[in-house]
């Protein structure tokens, strides 16, 4: 059986860039080199695009873009090409591809735009389609539909940014009006890794945070502190997606921030979480009905809390490419269900193809 063309992209002109250097770099070093040709496609943080060939210790400390042998390339959107485009001087060489992994956080990666670049190339890809993308970037988005659909959410409220320059005072008042009590969780709308994030316990706070997610976005979200466990759930696959076990996140900090995801790792996580069983497969339930509204496919992290006293479960938000970092939590949790590293990059790139040949095919 031949080997099957793969390109990893990572980094991105985001936020997330160097989460994303990580994430890759694992799913790098864990993919079988047996099964497949490996092609590694990095976007700095300008936006340039370069085709690497050198080790993923690079990839980590961001050295690989200074590697001499980099070459400018790029994902033909042209679907008679299907593959990359690489420059070299005046000439230039088609690379073909079976699959992509685009393992971007955050911005201009996980929100539809590279999925946009895939679906018009017409090459099958890991991961959620361009509207479920767009969509669980998008926290307020997410927040609508999930509540429409009767799926528990913490009070919430969300604005533009420069309506509330306009007006401060009035949305302020607006916030404590619909979120009755402190403390709140002020979100830039489209952004991941806790990026932005703020936990506020009063008024000044408030207005402090709402700085800080300005800086990452036109919208901002702001929603009720649920009190209780933070629990988390794998969900992998298509149209009967299998949920993990799910596992509990105990912050170091005032919440599981991103230097608690990706720097200190001092956090404590349990797989399995501390749950009755009956609370646990409710949680499950919840999670896959949430995964299938928000029209998700290939993998989600979907983040939830159980609240204390009341076991009333709320959904947090979904992660369309969660970390894959050493201390992430969604390869944990599949690696308690079973997948090893390779096994579960082996499910990813067939749902990838499964779900291009559906789309292609219809019923």
């Amino acid at each position: 059986m031949s080997k099957l063309n793969v390109a990893i992209l990572f980094g991105g002109s985001n936020s997330e860039h160097e989460v994303s250097r990580m994430s890759a770099s694992t799913i790098i070093d864990g993919i079988s080199k047996e099964k497949y040709n490996i092609f590694m496609l990095g976007i700095t943080k300008s936006g340039e695009w370069f085709l690497y060939n050198g080790n993923t210790k690079s990839i980590i400390d961001g050295s690989w873009e200074k590697n001499s042998d980099n070459k400018k390339a790029f994902i033909s959107p042209d679907t008679s090409v299907k593959g990359i485009v690489v420059l070299d001087g005046d000439k230039f060489e088609v690379l073909k591809l079976d699959v992509i992994i685009p393992v971007f956080h955050g911005k201009n990666g996980e929100d539809g735009t590279m999925q946009g670049v895939a679906t018009l190339a017409n090459i099958p890809f890991v991961g959620c389609g361009v509207t479920a993308s767009a969509v669980c970037m998008d926290k307020v988005i997410t927040n609508i539909i999930l509540s429409y659909s009767g799926i528990n959410k913490a009070d919430f409220y969300w604005f533009y940014v420069n309506d509330f320059k306009e007006d401060p005072e009035r949305y302020i008042n607006n916030i404590e009006k619909h979120i009755t009590s402190y403390p709140m969780f002020v979100k830039p709308a489209n952004a991941g890794s806790s990026v932005g994030v703020s936990k506020v316990s009063n008024k000044r706070e408030l207005l402090e945070a709402i700085k800080v997610a300005s800086k990452e976005d036109i919208k901002v979200l702001v929603e009720k502190a649920i009190v209780g466990q933070e629990i988390e759930c794998a969900v992998l696959g298509n149209d009967d997606p299998i949920v993990s076990e799910p596992g509990e996140i105990i912050p170091s900090s005032e919440f599981y921030d991103y230097d608690d995801k990706y720097n200190n790792g001092t956090a404590k996580i349990n797989v399995p979480a501390n749950l009755t069983p009956e609370v646990s497969l409710e949680v499950q339930e919840i999670c896959k009905k949430a995964y299938k509204i928000l029209g998700c496919t290939g993998l989600v992290r979907m983040d939830s809390f159980v609240e204390k006293g009341t076991n009333k479960i709320y959904i947090n938000e979904p992660n369309t490419l969660p970390g894959f970092t050493s201390i992430s939590m969604y390869p944990k949790m599949m690696q308690h269900s079973g997948y090893s590293l390779s096994h579960l990059i082996d499910e990813l790139i067939n749902y990838a193809i499964e779900e291009q040949n559906q789309k292609n095919f219809g019923i």
